[in-house]
Parts: structure tokens; sequence; C-alpha cells
């Protein structure tokens, strides 16, 4: 997998920050989570495909995690795009943007498929043979989810080396070895697709966790990821602030990513009042040290 950061800031602008975003690329495909103001300008700027995006997910309905939606759905209009786009949202969002076009007169060019999402439960919401993606219910505002991305196990790899001692083995034995089978030789002897072949790599697993209160029902879900990205609106001065807005502080996010044994923590979604963001950083760090800031154009490889 492939994390760029397009955005990590909340809704307050400042020069050169932007609000929520972010493209997670796994499979020769770019995934696009949440969709901030100037999202198609950073998906640019960082080099990201339009023609590669398949699937967008929608947290929530605060303009910060949304505005950049609109401009980038009639972007590829004018593009020419034809190939179909899933986008998953609360479900409100389909009347949003149906109102929207039909005021702009705004016809699309390719398929657009609305999966609304509305349970206050864990769901899976895309599955198919590479990789899942299932919601991770938040506690904000208003109706909100993260999102867990998982690979699916990868095949087992040849062993090039153990199989030189079985010259006479033909093509057709790669085949049923990648399958997970024994081969059965000529003699009668079974050799076992252990013998033959090297696991594959640990599936990877990215948990998206923005706008919420602390919340440790969702350590379960997200157990043992990857990396966890985890908002920290506030530092824990403000803890009383984060209570009441329904955000988390870098030390939350931090107990969170404990709790779950992540192996890595991303936090964002910063205040504008903190100038300098290592007040979090340093915060978060002293409950889990691998922690690190988001910024616009990070990019993170695992």
């Amino acid at each position: 997998m492939e994390l760029r950061i397009l955005g990590c800031h909340s809704a307050t602008p400042k020069p050169g920050e932007f609000p929520t975003s972010q493209a997670l690329l796994l499979e020769n495909q770019w995934l696009i989570l949440d969709a901030g103001e100037g999202m198609q300008m950073q998906l640019r700027r960082y080099g990201v495909k339009f023609s590669r995006i398949k699937h967008i997910f929608i947290s929530h309905l605060h303009g910060d995690h949304l505005y950049g939606l609109f401009g980038f759905l009639s972007t590829l209009r004018l593009l020419g795009r034809v190939t179909e786009l899933h986008l998953y949202a609360p479900e409100d969002l389909d009347e949003a943007l149906k109102t929207l076009f039909k005021i702009s007169q705004v016809e699309l060019t390719y398929p657009l498929f609305f999966h609304p999402l509305k349970s206050n439960a864990p769901e899976v919401i895309l599955n198919n043979e590479k990789f899942s993606v299932r919601t991770i219910p938040l506690l904000h505002r208003i109706y909100t989810n993260g999102f867990l991305i998982e690979e699916k196990p990868k095949p087992r790899k040849i062993n090039k080396e153990a199989l030189n001692q079985y010259p006479g083995l033909e093509s057709w034995a790669y085949h049923l070895l990648k399958q997970g089978k024994d081969i059965t030789l000529e003699d009668g002897r079974v050799i076992p697709n252990e013998e033959l072949t090297l696991p594959p790599p640990p599936p990877k697993k990215y948990a998206y966790c923005t706008d919420t209160k602390y919340h440790p029902d969702i350590v379960p879900i997200i157990q043992g990821a990857d990396v966890l990205y985890h908002e920290a609106t506030f530092a824990e001065t403000e803890k009383d602030l984060a209570e009441q807005t329904f955000h988390s502080t870098a030390k939350q996010a931090a107990m969170i990513a404990k709790e779950a044994g992540v192996k890595k923590l991303i936090i964002g979604h910063f205040s504008s009042r903190y100038r300098d963001l290592n007040i979090l950083l340093e915060e978060a760090r002293s409950i889990f040290p691998a922690t690190e800031l988001a910024f616009e154009g990070k990019q993170i490889v695992f």
C-alpha cells in the first residue's frame, strides 16, 4: 500500500494547508478517502492519475471532508471519463448530488454508482478478490464512519532453490503450487507444498479514523493495523473543548493506537490554533512512540 496525504487540517483555512483528503494506492488503483476543498488540485500536484480512481469514500457530510467532491466529479465529465466510479457515503449525499447536478445542468459522461451508508454497526462495503473495505463507526456530531482497508492474502511464492532439486517439474506444477496444492511426481512421491514454496508477506491493513471523540469501541475493529490515521484536533489542555465538539486529543489518539496494537500512528485534522504541531506530536509520543505528524504531500509506503 502507498498512502498520500492530500490534506490533514480542520475546517478553518490557512495558506498552504488543506482540509481532509487522502489517496491510497493498492492493486494498481487509487482509493480516495474524503474530499475536502482543493482535493483535485492536490491530486494533480502529487501525480495521482484521475483515471486510476475507481472508489471514493466519504466519512461524513461536513464541508471540510466533502466540498472538493463536487468539482472533482464535474472535472471527470470534462475529461470525458466513461469508466464507472463508485461513491460510498452517508445516504443524504445522494439527494444533494442530484440537486446540485440538476441546478448546474451537469450530465455525467460516466456511470456513478452511489452506495449509501446508514448502518451504525461495522459492515463490509467493498469486497473483491484483492482487498476489502469495511466501515468503522465513529462518534461525531453527525453520522460518521472511518474505513478499514485490508488486503486479501496473497498466494505463496515459488521457492526456486527448492525446485532445482526436482528438474523434471513442468510449468503445470508452478500453477498448482501457487494454489497451495502438493505435487505428485511420476514415481508417486508427494512433495508437500510448503517444501517448494515460501510464505507470502502478511496482508496489509490501513485504518482511517477521522472526526471522532475518544471511542475505544473501535479498538477491536482496527486491531493490529499496519498504519492508523487518527484525528488529533486538540492537545490535552483542550480536552473539554474536544469533548464538546466530538473530537479527540493527541493523547487520546495515542491511547487508541496503543490499545489496538497498531504498528504506526499518523495524527492529523489539526486545529488552526496550533502554530507548532510538535506540541501534539510530543503528547502522542509520550503514550505511543511510533507516532508521526500528517502533512500535505506526506507519502507512506507499507
